[in-house]
């Protein structure tokens, strides 16, 4: 069954975000998109790039991009983060939102892949007092 998110259902993904960038500097967004045509990291690369995430002071921004109905998931990380994260990390995260998104927990799926990728930028990109939300929390739809 593919998921129509309900506005708790959005507030529950944003409240996800605000909770890990807490422990970072880093930023984290979502896009959800019904269909994706073609491959899922290309469209998560335009993505990433139309809401300019790459203008983040340590080029530490993740896009989670999502397609419902055709079943496809991207992560993309900046090249400040993506140096720093375990080689694996990006297809572990994915395995795992994907086993939650396996039984309509889609919500969950995301929380649980927002919490992971927030600890994972915790390590070399700790909170720094002063800290600026470069890049709302709010969720993109296409």
């Amino acid at each position: 069954m593919v998921p129509d998110f309900s506005e708790s259902d959005l507030q529950q993904i944003r409240d996800a975000i605000a909770e890990a960038e807490k422990q970072t500097s880093g930023e984290i967004r979502v896009h959800i998109d019904k269909r994706c045509f073609g491959n899922p990291v290309k469209k998560a690369i335009r993505i990433f790039n139309s809401l300019n995430m790459h203008d983040t002071k340590y080029r530490n921004a993740v896009l989670i991009y999502v397609a419902t109905q055709n079943h496809k998931l991207a992560i993309i990380g900046d090249e400040g983060i993506n140096a720093h994260v375990p080689e694996h990390f990006w297809d572990d995260e994915r395995e795992l939102m994907i086993s939650f998104f396996k039984q309509s927990k889609y919500v969950q799926g995301l929380r649980e892949g927002i919490a992971m990728v927030g600890q994972q930028m915790k390590l070399t990109y700790p909170f720094e007092e002063g800290d600026v939300n470069e890049l709302d929390n709010d969720i993109t739809l296409g």
